[in-house]
Order: structure tokens, then sequence, then C-alpha cells
């Protein structure tokens, strides 16, 4: 009669056989986590993803999840045996096993289920093997996006006063608060002081330099949000006073004009809120305020004096700091005797022009002359004749029958020939 070991003994083995068809067989029972600390987001899902593999051949693979929170005993969440899965009743709608897989599903995540995570594999083949790994889970809150408070809301003066600010948050655990200025990491300094969480930042004492976009950046391991940017009001200056012209010659503090000519002078510097101007003209010790505002305008010939003094002045009625330049303005005949150089050099090209013109008609009108002259007209008139006419207006000489000079041939001939044509005919006076 057989025993019922030999027959469980048989029994299993064939089933591992069978089992280790599907799994296979690999070089050592080793467990494999991603890693030893998760985060997860409160109300989702989280997976504790293990792996293992080994080299024996087993009837049995028994898997073991247990929950551990500090300072407390292990507690059982389910196990496996082979395909059979057997939850602890407390948790079977909370934890998920799907044997041969290790991994656990938890869903869904609360702040209650941070703790350590212990998995166990155990191996019965020839022998048992068992290998674990512990998981820390830690769950967390997505944080909301942070609101920045200053203190005060109305602004301070440089130097006097202090800024407070403030960042706050609605939602979020584990969170990190990081200060920004202008878009970049902002770093403790002689005059930023941060709280030892970094929720408050306090400048000691401000200055223009501080005049910046804060922003406060909050995160935690599953988020991060950013605040609206802030620019606190600074009240500084004035600085930089200083004194422009349109127009005339600047060397250091003096401007030099024309006599006529009006120049328009600017006065600036860097303030908030910003400056009030006053024009001051000094005078045989004596001064007055000629004109308040950025801008005076000077007309140098409504003026008596050559030389005039003069002086601006900037002052902030919230730093009650005040800023004053000094000018002096001399006015030169510069500009009447430029108007008479450009007189004469006028007066000169006129002449030339003239001189120009005249030579050009003189020319113009030889030519006219030359191309048009009377005895050529006359000599064509003569040319078109028959020859009878010719033979009355012929030459004298000492003797006529000696010599016969032709009339076309002699132009002295032919003047006087066109005389005695003129006095026989009376009727050549138009030809001359």
């Amino acid at each position: 009669m057989l025993s019922w070991s030999p027959l469980a003994n048989l029994f299993c083995d064939l089933q591992c056989k069978i089992y280790f068809l599907l799994v296979g067989i690999c070089s050592a029972l080793k467990l494999t986590v991603p890693s030893h600390t998760i985060h997860g987001i409160e109300g989702q899902p989280l997976q504790l993803t293990v792996d293992y593999n080994f080299n024996t051949t087993a009837c049995e693979i028994q898997i073991i999840w247990l929950f551990e929170r500090p300072q407390s005993n292990p507690k059982y969440l389910l196990g496996s045996v082979n395909q059979t899965v057997v939850p602890d009743l407390e948790y079977q709608h909370k934890f998920t096993l799907i044997p041969p897989n290790a991994s656990l599903m938890i869903n869904p995540l609360r702040i209650s289920d941070e703790g350590n995570y212990i998995v166990k594999v155990n191996v019965r083949g020839n022998g048992t093997i068992a290998a674990s790994e512990k998981i820390q889970v830690a769950v967390d809150v997505p944080v909301t996006q942070p609101i920045v408070q200053t203190e005060p809301s109305s602004g301070v003066v440089e130097y006097v006063g202090n800024i407070t600010l403030k960042c706050t948050v609605g939602k979020g655990t584990r969170v990190v608060y990081q200060w920004m200025k202008n878009g970049k990491p902002l770093h403790a300094g002689p005059n930023y002081i941060f709280s030892s969480n970094n929720a408050t930042l306090l400048i000691v004492p401000v200055v223009k330099e501080d005049i910046g976009n804060y922003s406060c950046l909050v995160s935690n391991p599953v988020s991060a949000m950013e605040s609206e940017q802030i620019a606190p009001t600074i009240y500084y200056g004035p600085y930089g006073l200083r004194v422009k012209s349109d127009k005339g010659l600047n060397v250091g503090a003096v401007f030099t004009v024309d006599i006529g000519e009006a120049i328009l002078f600017d006065c600036s510097a860097d303030s908030n809120p910003p400056n009030t101007y006053s024009w001051i003209q000094r005078d045989d010790n004596t001064t007055q305020v000629i004109k308040y505002g950025p801008h005076l305008e000077v007309v140098s010939d409504k003026v008596s004096q050559k030389t005039i003094d003069y002086m601006c002045l900037a002052f902030n009625n919230v730093t009650g700091k005040r800023d004053e330049t000094h000018f002096t303005v001399i006015i030169t005949s510069a500009g009447l005797e430029k108007l008479a150089q450009k007189g004469k050099s006028l007066s000169s090209l006129a002449v030339i022009t003239g001189i120009s013109l005249f030579l050009i008609l003189v020319m113009v009108f030889l030519f006219v002359w030359k191309r048009y002259q009377p005895h050529k007209v006359i000599r064509q008139k003569l040319q078109s004749r028959p020859e009878a006419d010719y033979k009355k207006a012929q030459t004298f000489s000492g003797n006529a029958n000696e010599r016969s000079v032709s009339i076309r041939s002699n132009p002295f001939l032919l003047k006087n020939s066109i005389s005695m044509y003129k006095k026989k005919e009376g009727k050549e006076g138009n030809y001359i």
C-alpha cells in the first residue's frame, strides 16, 4: 500500500515540471525592483513592480506582501502559492496580485498607505530558497499655485524701509520653496534674509538694485507651480542729473549759442517717483527761479548779457532728496559773421554767373553774325541773276581794253559793282 507522502511528492514534481514549462529556468533566485523609494499621488493608483528569477526546479512558488509603518510590526496584506491568491480580508479590495507576476497594485493610494512594503518570494523544489526586498512608498498631494504677499504694499524708500515677501500655498505635501527674481533663482545675500523653510523673504534695507519682478516657485516630488510675478514699489533718487541741449556747442558745463538762436535745454534724472524740476538764473550774486518743469528755452537775442549762469534743481518729494547741476550759456556773434560770409559768397557767385552768361551771349551773337553776313546774302542774289546783268556792272580799270577782271573773282570789284547796280536799278536796298 502506498503512503500518502510519496504520492504527494510525485504529484508535486509533476506539477512543477508542467508549471515551469511556462515560467522557465533562470540563473538564480533574485528579486529586482526599479527603485527602493517611490512617490505616489494621493487618489491615484500605484504599482510596485517586482521581477524575480531562479535556476532550480520548483514545484511551488510562494509570494507574500507585508506592510510596515514606522515603529510598528509588519502587517500581512496578501500572498499566493502558484496561481492561488490568499488576501487579508481587511485589504482584499485595495491590493491586487496576479501570479506568477509578483508586482503589487495599490488602488486608490491614500496618505495612510505611506510606509514600507516588503515582498518575499519562496521557491520550493529539491529544497527551499527565498529572497525579499523592501520598497518605501511616499504619498504626496500635488501643490497648488502659490500666492505672494508684500508688506508693506504701498512701497518703501530706499535705505530707509524694508520689504517682506510671503509665499503661501493652498495644498501640497513636502513643499519646497524657491524665490525667483526676474526669472532666476534668488540666493541669500547681504540684504536678503530667508525664513527656515524659505517661505518668507526679507529685504533689509531696500535699495534701488532690488527693483525687479519677484515670484515664488513651490514644488514637491510629484508637482511644481510658480506664483504670479510681483514688483515691489521702491522709491529712490534723484540720480544722474544732467542737462542736454538741442543746439549750440557744448563743452563740459558750457554751452555756446549764436546771437539770434533759440536753444532748448532738457533736465533729467533717474528717480521714482518722477522729480520736480526748477530752473534758476544767477545774476550778480542773486538767484531767481525763472521756470518750472524739465524744459527751458533760451532765446539769445532777448538777453542783454553775453554770459549767463543757470542751474537746474531736481527734487523727489517722496525720498526728500534733491540734486542740482550748474551750467553757463555764452552768446557769441558768430552767427552774424556767418551770415556776412554767406552774403559775400553769394555775391561772388552772382558776379561769376553774370560774366559767364555775358560771354555765352557774345559767342552766340558772333556765331549768328558770321553765319548770316550781308555780302554773303548779296553774293547769293547776284549768282542767281542772268549773265547779261553782270556785264552791265563790269569792272573798272585804267584801260578797259587792256584788262578785264571778272566780278566773281574779285571781292573789291564785287562791292563796287553792287554799289553801281543799286544806283542804277534803285531796288536792291533790301540786300544790304
